[in-house]
């Protein structure tokens, strides 16, 4: 899944936060719940709206982004 495919901003689409294309669901809203030790079925239970490829697709890019950053 291409990294434009998999999130989007719009202004006119929750203020413009960061949000799985397709979708109403901020990628800060994945984060919130791995941050609080929930998993991403639960997530992904809460938000059906979202697909599992999204997900491993933000978080693949996320992590690739971060080793590039410290190397």
């Amino acid at each position: 899944m291409a990294k434009s495919s998999v999130i989007s901003t719009d202004p006119d689409v929750m203020g413009g936060a960061a949000v799985f294309s397709g979708t109403r669901v901020p990628v800060q809203t994945l984060l919130d719940y791995l941050e609080a030790g929930e998993t991403i079925d639960d997530f992904l239970a809460g938000f059906p709206s979202v697909s599992r490829a999204q997900v491993i697709a933000f978080l693949e890019d996320a992590k690739n982004r971060l080793i590039e950053a410290v190397s």
